[in-house]
């Protein structure tokens, strides 16, 4: 079993930015992270994933270049960095964990999702 908590979430101006924090408890070896997210009356979508090891990173085109993925295993922590975040960024976000250690871009691939930390940015 693995226990999922995100956090950083927050309302926030146009062009800042928030880090969100994905604190990991359990079996969490060998796991991909992703990023997740749903807007009100959207489905949800693929944001960003990290491999175990952190060498592969994938970003949804709509983040890449102002959102970066990152992890501290010794933490088991996994770190969402959004810079420059637009309204459309406004969304419930969600880490999830798949018990293998390559990223998948489908959220039925994950195993284990948190509770959700609300990113609101105003215009």
């Amino acid at each position: 079993q693995v226990r999922l908590v995100e956090s950083g979430g927050g309302l926030v101006s146009a062009g800042g930015s928030l880090r969100l924090s994905c604190a990991a408890a359990g079996r969490t070896f060998s796991a991909a992270t992703g990023w997740f997210r749903q807007a009100p009356g959207k489905e949800r979508e693929f944001v960003a994933g990290i491999s175990w090891f952190g060498d592969d990173t994938y970003y949804a085109e709509s983040v890449k270049g102002r959102f970066t993925i990152s992890r501290d295993n010794a933490k088991n922590t996994v770190y969402l960095q959004m810079n420059s975040l637009k309204p459309e960024d406004t969304a419930v976000y969600y880490c999830a964990f798949r018990g293998y250690m390559y990223v998948s871009r489908r959220g039925a691939d994950y195993d284990y999702w948190g509770q959700g930390t609300q990113v609101t940015v105003s215009s």
